[in-house]
């Protein structure tokens, strides 16, 4: 395959630095634009270029277009993600998420960039009773940031219908793997798991612990987002599910690891959550290659 130049929003957070490797890997260019707002020092691979900048600050809209200026595709990543900071603080996420989004859209149009790949999250779904979750199931969400996400979604589809924007949303159920956020804003529950071992601290859990989630590879989602951009496949707002297909307890993920455990007040989050993938399987050849149980004990162990 030639050598293209494609560009990463937020490539040096979590995913996003997994999805620089992988193109990285396959012998393209890659730029990453990023505020490293994260709360994390930022992955760097020195492969990459790497651009400090916030994509929801209209002044700076000169700028991105230039950088997408030549490339074959956009993964957007940037965004804020904690859900409870959202409720906390809805007009900064608004802002970073919604705001930024339009603005890689917008750059994408005026230079001619034909794919834009935009990392939603399952959080679109909010609480439902239908399991497992189809990309047909009711929006519902339940937090600013669900909101926001679903939003992006929309504008996808709207520039793919008016200025023939190829766009494809791909929704993330939990992501787990290496880089995850073990600690602060941001870190989801099997980083601070990680956190609470390597400093012999009980692992907490939320509520009853009885909540289930579907756990999907952090490496899995970066090669599901290369294969959105590589597809022969046409897509104009197309969403895709991108989860394992199975789920586990909050209470299993913990009795993985042998630990003391401390419960905690519940928070604001759906009951359950498992995808359907046939969607993703079916059209993007995309398969799952990794167990959450299985990667647990390999690498949380001390």
């Amino acid at each position: 395959m030639a050598k293209k130049k494609y560009i990463v929003t937020g490539g040096s957070g979590f995913i996003g630095s997994h999805i620089v490797d992988k193109l990285i890997n396959e012998n393209h260019d890659v730029v990453v634009i990023d505020n490293n707002s994260n709360q994390r020092d930022p992955i760097i691979n020195p492969k990459a270029i790497y651009h400090n900048l916030d994509i929801s600050n209209s002044d700076n809209e000169k700028h991105v277009e230039d950088i997408l200026q030549t490339s074959s595709g956009v993964f957007h990543c940037a965004a804020s993600i904690d859900v409870q900071e959202s409720i906390e603080n809805p007009y900064k996420y608004e802002k970073n998420n919604t705001i930024g989004t339009l603005n890689i859209l917008k750059a994408a149009v005026k230079t001619n960039t034909k794919r834009v790949i935009y990392s939603s999250s399952a959080a679109v779904y909010g609480n439902t009773d239908k399991v497992p979750i189809k990309e047909d199931t009711a929006i519902n969400p339940i937090s600013p940031y669900g909101a926001q996400k679903y939003y992006g979604e929309v504008m996808c589809k709207v520039f793919s219908e008016l200025h023939g924007l190829e766009t494809c949303c791909l929704r993330y159920f939990n992501a787990f793997g290496e880089r995850q956020k073990i600690s602060g804003a941001y870190a989801t529950v099997i980083g601070i798991f990680k956190y609470q071992i390597e400093n012999n601290l009980p692992l907490t859990i939320t509520g009853d612990g009885e909540q289930k989630r579907d756990f999907i590879y952090v490496k899995d989602l970066a090669n599901a987002n290369y294969l959105s951009m590589m597809s022969n496949s046409e897509f104009y707002g197309e969403v895709f599910n991108l989860g394992s297909g199975s789920n586990f307890t909050i209470n299993e993920i913990a009795n993985c690891l042998e630990s003391e455990k401390r419960y905690i007040p519940a928070v604001k989050e759906p009951r359950e959550s498992l995808a359907l993938i046939e969607k993703a399987n079916q059209l993007l050849n995309w398969y799952p290659s990794t167990n959450v149980e299985n990667w647990i004990k390999d690498n949380l162990k001390v």
